[in-house]
């Protein structure tokens, strides 16, 4: 964790090196007292039975992927042309031939908005549902955040058959100079509602993930006399101290042993079984295997795993680092960017239906903003937070449909504008969260889990 992170984030670090992993994700009776309630008769509340969210971190582009402006002038389309998708009438980017293929099986939100132009503060606001105080760049990550979208998910829905209910991976969200964003953990809610951080290279052709396997030269039985033991240290401490530390630490510990126990999470974890094949067909990049791994984790039982866009190791001093495409938009777009994620997007779509699994997976792709409707003097496009596309597919959303439209130009809502509250509000919905239900903060005051969002009802039904 890089040094700028909050305290908490710092704090979690420690537990991780000390305690072997940290939380899960998974709800503490003692803070949270409301159960999750019903939702009427709404056939798609609860549908989805997991989450996968791929979060394409720096802004991409609405133009060059699913909003093309092919009347527009070259100042504002750009050199990349559309093309005809699965469904009649409807149009993506040419760099994303594999997704338009899977367009029948996906709603399209072409009316976004945040309002705000930073990357950080408007990545809190997809990520949480809850507008930040502060609009401003570099706000760093604190104790003060909203819970993420993952982390409600992974506490208020905590998964029957994993000790990974809620996973973020390969690594956290930051600006440049390694300032995390904030709304990416647990927020005020502590430790407990922290997700499962998997930092890594999914790329490697073996991960070996810290905190996540038996150190060498320890057997089970060994390693479940020690929790014995940890267990009876734990209990003489919190004899002596009610401190809320303690009750997650013990939490954390618990889930740490929960895990190296549970064979079929610790499997998924292991890529290398998939055969070469299916390796290649997601794309051997980070960003693919990352893709692969949510789905393994998926299929063993996570609630919910999120994606997000890795750095490459010159990105920190680059003027367009990730999707962030100040510079030469159309070239990185067209060289580097849409190529992995449209082939590993359309192969996890492919998957998931051939598996089974597609009916009742949520697939969400979405980033913190869009791009400037017009390219600016080095090629590329700026932040814009006023229009921008997200896509939904997998769990009953209905598929071939567009949400909202940005006007001509790509630049402004002109019809059904959508914000965070209530694409959080779909979210929660289709996982069987009613989106006014409220949980208790740590000095009990009741929460509501979105921010008068209300769920699309082009995606819930009426």
């Amino acid at each position: 964790m890089p040094s700028s992170a909050s305290s908490s984030l710092l704090n979690r670090r420690e537990w991780l090196r000390v305690g072997g992993l940290g939380s899960m994700g998974l709800s503490l009776p003692a803070i949270m007292r409301a159960s999750v309630t019903s939702a009427g008769q709404q056939a798609s509340f609860g549908r989805a039975k997991s989450c996968i969210l791929l979060f394409l971190s720096g802004g991409p582009p609405q133009h060059e992927t699913f909003d093309p402006k092919p009347m527009a002038p070259l100042e504002i389309r750009g050199d990349i042309s559309s093309i005809p998708t699965s469904v009649p009438g409807v149009h993506f980017s040419e760099v994303l031939p594999r997704t338009a293929k899977q367009a029948h099986r996906m709603c399209v939100i072409r009316s976004m908005t945040t309002g705000i132009n930073a990357h950080s503060t408007s990545g809190a606001f997809m990520l949480t549902g809850y507008e930040p105080l502060s609009k401003a760049e570099n706000v760093p990550a604190g104790g003060n955040d909203w819970p993420s979208l993952a982390a409600a998910v992974g506490a208020l829905k905590p998964s029957e058959n994993s000790p990974l209910s809620s996973v973020v991976l390969p690594e956290w969200i930051e600006n440049n100079g390694n300032i995390v964003w904030p709304g990416q953990n647990g927020g005020f809610m502590g430790a407990a509602w922290h997700p499962q951080m998997i930092q890594c290279d999914p790329s490697a052709q073996r991960l070996r993930i810290e905190g996540m396997s038996l150190a060498e030269g320890m057997t089970e039985i060994r390693f479940s006399e020690r929790g014995s033991l940890l267990q009876q240290m734990d209990g003489r401490l919190r004899a002596l101290s009610s401190l809320p530390q303690f009750a997650e630490l013990d939490a954390m510990h618990q889930r740490a042993f929960n895990l190296i126990h549970s064979e079929k999470s610790r499997a998924a974890l292991e890529i290398e079984r998939e055969p070469a094949s299916m390796r290649d067909r997601y794309g051997r990049g980070k960003f693919g295997q990352g893709v692969l791994l949510a789905r393994r984790l998926i299929e063993a039982g996570s609630r919910i795993v999120q994606v997000n866009w890795a750095r490459e190791p010159e990105d920190q001093n680059a003027g367009s680092p990730m999707w962030d495409t100040h510079q030469r938009n159309s070239e990185r777009v067209r060289t580097r960017l849409a190529p992995q994620f449209d082939q590993a997007y359309a192969a996890l779509i492919e998957d998931l239906n051939s598996r089974g699994l597609l009916d009742e997976t949520l697939v969400v792709v979405m980033g913190e903003f869009g791009r400037s409707p017009t390219i600016n003097k080095s090629g590329g496009r700026d932040h814009w937070g006023n229009v921008f596309s997200v896509a939904l597919a997998g769990a009953g959303v209905p598929g071939g449909q567009i949400i909202g439209s940005s006007d001509k130009n790509g630049a402004f809502p002109a019809d059904r504008p959508v914000r965070p509250p209530d694409l959080a509000a779909t979210l929660f919905h289709l996982l069987g969260i009613h989106p006014n239900h409220e949980f208790m903060d740590p000095v009990q005051r009741p929460r509501p889990v979105t921010d008068a969002g209300v769920p699309l009802r082009e995606i819930v039904g009426a």
